[in-house]
Order: C-alpha cells, then sequence, then structure tokens
C-alpha cells in the first residue's frame, strides 16, 4: 500500500484540531483544514466532509487509525490513507456534495 497520500488530524501548537493532507516529503506542500477547536474531538463526518473540502477521500476500506510521536514530546495524532476525489467540481466550499 502506497504511504502517500495520507490524512492526519492533530491537535497543534494553537491548540486546536488541524487535519493536513501529506502529499508530499514537504511540509509546505500539504493541503490543511483548521477545525478551529480543542474539543470536543472533530467527528468522523466532520472529518469527512474537510477531506472533501480539500478534495479527497478515504480510501475504500480504510479507517482512522490513532499514533503517537516519538518522545520526548508525544503527541497523539489520528491517520487515514486518501485518494484524490475524481471530480471535485462537485464539492462545495463548505466540504459537501453540492
Amino acid at each position: 500500500m502506497a504511504l502517500l497520500p495520507e490524512a492526519r488530524m492533530v491537535l497543534d501548537a494553537s491548540g486546536t484540531w488541524k487535519l493536513f493532507v501529506l502529499t508530499g516529503y514537504e511540509p509546505r506542500e500539504w493541503l490543511v483544514h483548521g477545525f478551529n477547536r480543542a474539543e470536543p474531538v472533530p467527528t468522523l463526518t466532520e472529518r469527512a466532509a474537510a477531506l472533501a473540502a480539500l478534495g479527497y477521500a478515504a480510501r475504500a476500506g480504510a479507517e482512522w487509525k490513532w499514533d503517537a510521536t516519538a518522545a520526548p514530546r508525544r503527541r497523539m495524532f489520528a491517520k487515514i490513507p486518501v485518494r484524490p476525489v475524481a471530480d471535485r467540481s462537485t464539492v462545495t466550499s463548505s466540504g459537501g456534495a453540492a
């Protein structure tokens, strides 16, 4: 299975949840969606809408999995393999289907 693209959702340094789509090894190339809150953790529906707004969807059969970065500053993050959406014209700016 290909490693990229992959979506990761993290509680960033500002204390709010962000979803990144890792498309390459340069972070400046990654797409990002901010949820603008710390609690509650974004739901599966909210994550799917954020991915759609960025032009991606979870790969068939994929599920979100939680992981953590290495010590000493362990940070939890959720990840899922994603694929580009074939037709972005059906995706609205809010992330839902038109």
